[in-house]
């Protein structure tokens, strides 16, 4: 993996990111130095897990130990979270910069609900996200088109009984490699 999309920054913080289990890990420690700007950021952690544990939740389940480069060059196991537990972690740290990210998942909480209600909402906000990115409206337009046609597919596969993820998997990667000459791994391949 290349060094600099091990990295990310955040207000001027280095946050350190693996690759692991097919989605980004993130150091605990660096978030938290990020949030709470703490002397002792794994003191911080610490007492963190501690408070929420004496209230019955436990944090650190949440959690997996990764080998992360440090200061020194070396790497040492670290905690780390996923997107989705480092979310539920930076809900637990009382920091007024937490607060902007508190604010913002509570939304996206509410935006989702409303989206359950009335699914038309969802792809509403989906073609807003691709013209925020800058995306062509016909390139929009094809892209849900796709999407469609997509889940017409995978329709018709459930119809005639193709149920697992690797019959779907193998049919995939047939259809694009006649399409395209290219397996989906080798697309992923060249996207690195």
């Amino acid at each position: 993996m290349e060094k600099d999309k091990s990295l990310v920054v955040f207000q001027n913080k280095r946050i350190r990111r693996i690759w692991y289990n097919e989605e980004w890990y993130f150091s605990v420690v660096d978030v938290v130095e990020a949030l709470t700007e703490s002397e002792n950021p794994r003191n911080y952690w610490s007492m963190l897990k501690k408070r929420e544990l004496e209230q019955g939740i436990e944090l650190s389940t949440n959690c997996v130990q990764l080998k992360l480069p440090s200061a020194d060059g070396k790497g040492y196991l670290t905690d780390c979270a996923n997107t989705k537990n480092m979310f539920r972690i930076i809900q637990s740290i009382p920091s007024p910069k937490a607060e902007p990210f508190k604010q913002w998942l509570a939304k996206v909480g509410y935006e989702r609900i409303q989206e359950i209600e009335n699914p038309e909402l969802a792809q509403e906000r989906m073609k807003e996200l691709y013209e925020q990115k800058d995306y062509s409206k016909e390139w929009i337009d094809k892209r849900l088109r796709g999407i469609a046609i997509r889940q017409e597919l995978t329709d018709e596969w459930k119809d005639r009984d193709i149920s697992q993820d690797v019959e779907f998997a193998i049919l995939t990667n047939e259809i694009s490699l006649a399409t395209f000459g290219k397996t989906v791994e080798d697309y992923k391949n060249s996207r690195v």
